[in-house]
C-alpha cells in the first residue's frame, strides 16, 4: 500500500510527486489530492522481462478527486475519468505503453476526496486469459484443462450450491461447496460452520449464464485483485476421462491424482 496527502502540497497547487512501487501488486491510496501524481512500477524484474508484462488497475469503488491517465513521452490518454463509476470496472494495459499519470481536479473541498486504485502486474499470457473477448464463454478443449490444472491458482473439485447475479456488475457469483481441494494460491476456499464443510465463490461473467447444477464440476482459474475468477470448469467425470487418457498416452502435462 502506497500512501500520500495533498494537504502537503496545499501551497503548490501544481506540485508532481513521483512514486516508485517494487511489488508485482498493491494499491496506491492518495488522501486530499492536488497536483499529480507519476505513478513508477518498477518490479524487481530484469527490465528485458518488462515487455512481457500487462499492468492492471482496478479503482476503489468511492474514488474521488483525480483523472488518472496513462502517460508516455509527455502523451497523456485519459484511462478513468474523476467520477466515472463504473463499478468493479478493469483497466488493462502493456507496461510498454507508458506509465500513470494521476492529475487531481479542482475542487471546493479537497478534505472530501480520496483517490485510489489497486493495480496488479501480470505476464501478458494471464491476462489474456482473464480477459478473453473473443470467445470469454466457450468451453475449454481437453488440452487447455490438462494445462489450466497445472498452471491455474486454484484447483478443486466442487458443486454448485447457488448463483448470485449481480446484474450492475454484469458478473455472476459461483456458490461452490468444495469436495477436494487440490491447489489454492489464496484462501478463497475455507472451512464453515460446524459441518466442517469447504465453501467459497468463484467469479464470472454475467454474459456467460451459468446456472445451478447437479453433479461435480473441476473448477479452475486464477486469483485477480483478492477474486477467483473462473478458468477452465470441465464436469468432473469427463475431466476424469481426458485425463486418463492423456495419462494412457504419457501426455498429461503435469499429475494432480484426480480420484
Amino acid at each position: 500500500l502506497s500512501s500520500s496527502s495533498g494537504l502537503t502540497h496545499e501551497s503548490h497547487k501544481k506540485d508532481v510527486e513521483q512514486v516508485y512501487l517494487r511489488c508485482s501488486e498493491g494499491s496506491i491510496e492518495w488522501m486530499y489530492p492536488t497536483g499529480a501524481l507519476i505513478v513508477n512500477l518498477r518490479p524487481n524484474i530484469s527490465p528485458a522481462s518488462y515487455k512481457h508484462l500487462t499492468v492492471c488497475i482496478k479503482p476503489f469503488k468511492d474514488s474521488a478527486g483525480a483523472n488518472i491517465y496513462l502517460e508516455k513521452t509527455g502523451e497523456l490518454k485519459l484511462l478513468v475519468r474523476d467520477g466515472d463509476r463504473s463499478p468493479s470496472r478493469v483497466y488493462c494495459f502493456g507496461y510498454d505503453q507508458g506509465g500513470l499519470f494521476v492529475e487531481a481536479t479542482p475542487q471546493q473541498d479537497i478534505s472530501r476526496k480520496i483517490t485510489g486504485f489497486q493495480y496488479e502486474l501480470m505476464s501478458k499470457g494471464i491476462a489474456a486469459d482473464l480477459h478473453t473477448a473473443s470467445a470469454p464463454c466457450r468451453p475449454c478443449s481437453d488440452t487447455e484443462v490438462l494445462l489450466a490444472v497445472c498452471t491455474s491458482d486454484f484447483v478443486i473439485r466442487g458443486s454448485i450450491q447457488n448463483v448470485t447475479n449481480e446484474a450492475e456488475e454484469q458478473e455472476s457469483v459461483i456458490h461452490v461447496g468444495v469436495n477436494k481441494l487440490y491447489r489454492q494460491k489464496s484462501k478463497v476456499f475455507q472451512l464453515t460452520g460446524e459441518s466442517g464443510n469447504w465453501r467459497g465463490q468463484i467469479k464470472t461473467l454475467l454474459e456467460c449464464g451459468v446456472k445451478p447444477g447437479d453433479g461435480d464440476f473441476l473448477f479452475t482459474g486464477r486469483m485477480h485483485f483478492g477474486e477467483a475468477r473462473l478458468g477452465c470448469a470441465p464436469r468432473f467425470k469427463d475431466f476424469q476421462r481426458m485425463y486418463k487418457e492423456a495419462k494412457d498416452k504419457g501426455l498429461n502435462p503435469c499429475e494432480i491424482g484426480p480420484d
